[in-house]
């Protein structure tokens, strides 16, 4: 057998493995990874002058790495917007590293990268919009405001990709509740941070249209360059879908991009109980969606999607360059794999160097389909109704919105508290401490409140209700404390 061979095998024995841990992580208690860090911390150790091999690699990832990570795969983990990958998306990015580990060139993954964003695009009512993938929401919200910037300068006879931003004074809107990732776009693009503008939410933690208006008039008024208006559909705090119809009217008017960030919830449209909250997306110049939220993509998949494709490209060409776009056929029949690029996704966004993510999405489509995913949608929007309905019977909790997709935000207020900030506080370090679930908190309304985000498809109604049932219990617990 050749060491290749070998290597292969071991590999394939190896995935057979990780698969029975994670079974057996799925039922387990609190992670108790922090508390037995000296033996993980052996890691840490000098450089080795000599290899341990391939099965002392395997031998230490089994028994010092995946029984110390951050176990996001369990059914309890409903912490952040993220969650662990599913199987087959899984299967799929081993294939790609596998197979092609560049997007580019003219093979089955360069095609699978296309076909997946049109789908996804048709399953997220964005169809006609054109694609490409990048890292995650952050980068995709830059991509997407980067086509922006160049819209908007380009009507005034400006091109900031290649001359800069010639010092206009220049605005983006967005609602209180905007993830601060397009904050951050703003100041790489040098937009610059401060050139945010809040506009001011509803009782619902939506953005109030009526306050949009009256910023961009004013700010037109004094020569201020609306860059573009920013609408989250599903926020990362409680899942709130601001007014898109409204919004993207007011945008259309005044001839500004209109950005939709539905990188947690534009997937939630499918939900048919919640799918007219979506109506507007047809006005919108760019959208945003992560696979790896709640299709169950590993994380490092998000897309952004334009309108027109060549706005990306003005933004964001890096300009060819003799050894690579120029190694390749301009003419003439194309036969082989590398006589052509393929679609060149490296000049709509900010990376060269790619994986093919969009096999994993594929994946995912074909194994689910609309309806699978639609299913799992619903069912995570059950979970967060089922939550806030138990809040709201128990007299010792509160819940504090109620959710348009798959957040609950509630509180523990046993009668006896008199800061019920510093208790909740306490509480939600307790269940990661001592239950087997992990949820984040946020703040609605000035109040602390507890955050369980559904998007995990291990979750079940029993790990639901055995939530519910250790809050009420850790939190008498902690009321007596006190």
């Amino acid at each position: 057998m050749t060491e290749r061979t070998a290597e292969t095998g071991r590999f394939g024995e190896f995935l057979g493995r990780v698969g029975r841990l994670l079974d057996s992580t799925l039922e387990a208690g609190p992670s108790d990874a922090y508390r037995e860090r000296d033996r993980w911390e052996s890691l840490a150790g000098s450089l080795p002058s000599e290899g341990i091999g391939a099965d002392g690699v395997i031998a230490e990832l089994e028994e010092l790495v995946i029984p110390f990570g951050n176990r996001m795969s369990d059914p309890g983990f409903w912490g952040w917007v993220t969650v662990g990958p599913t199987t087959i998306p899984m299967v799929a990015a081993a294939a790609a590293h596998v197979a092609a580990p560049q997007r580019y060139g003219l093979h089955a993954f360069n095609l699978l990268e296309e076909q997946s964003l049109d789908w996804l695009a048709e399953l997220c009512g964005l169809a006609g919009m054109k694609g490409v993938y990048s890292s995650g929401g952050s980068v995709a919200n830059l991509l997407a405001l980067g086509a922006a910037r160049q819209s908007a300068l380009t009507k005034l006879g400006i091109d900031p990709a290649a001359d800069g931003v010639d010092g206009r004074s220049v605005s983006i809107y967005a609602s209180a509740e905007v993830h601060h990732t397009v904050t951050r776009a703003a100041g790489v693009l040098g937009l610059g941070r401060r050139a945010m503008r809040t506009v001011p939410v509803d009782d619902r933690q939506r953005m109030r249209p009526d306050g949009l208006t009256e910023m961009l008039e004013d700010d037109i008024s004094a020569g201020v360059v609306p860059i573009a208006v920013v609408a989250t559909a599903g926020t990362t705090n409680t899942g709130a879908i601001d007014p898109l119809a409204a919004v993207g009217r007011i945008a259309r008017e005044r001839g500004v991009w209109f950005h939709v960030d539905g990188a947690y919830g534009l997937v939630g449209s499918l939900d048919e109980r919640v799918a007219d909250r979506f109506e507007g997306l047809e006005l919108a110049d760019s959208a945003i969606v992560d696979p790896h939220k709640w299709l169950g993509a590993p994380v490092g998949v998000a897309a952004t999607f334009v309108r027109d494709r060549g706005v990306l490209y003005d933004a964001f060409t890096q300009e060819p360059a003799d050894y690579l776009e120029g190694s390749f056929v301009t003419d003439g029949e194309i036969e082989a794999t590398f006589d052509s690029m393929g679609v060149p996704y490296s000049e709509f966004g900010v990376e060269l160097s790619s994986p093919s993510r969009g096999v994993m999405v594929w994946a995912i489509l074909r194994e689910l389909g609309v309806e699978g995913i639609r299913h799992r949608v619903v069912t995570d929007n059950d979970f967060a109704k089922h939550v806030t309905e138990r809040a709201r019977q128990h007299p010792d909790l509160e819940p504090l919105i109620e959710p348009e997709l798959s957040i609950a935000c509630f509180r523990y207020t046993d009668a006896g508290i008199s800061d019920l900030d510093l208790v909740n506080r306490e509480l939600v370090s307790e269940i990661r401490r001592r239950s087997p679930f992990t949820v984040s908190s946020t703040v609605v309304d000035g109040k602390f409140a507890i955050r369980p985000c559904f998007i995990n498809s291990r979750t079940t109604l029993a790990h639901v209700d055995a939530f519910v049932d250790q809050v009420t219990e850790l939190g008498s617990t902690l009321t007596e404390s006190h």
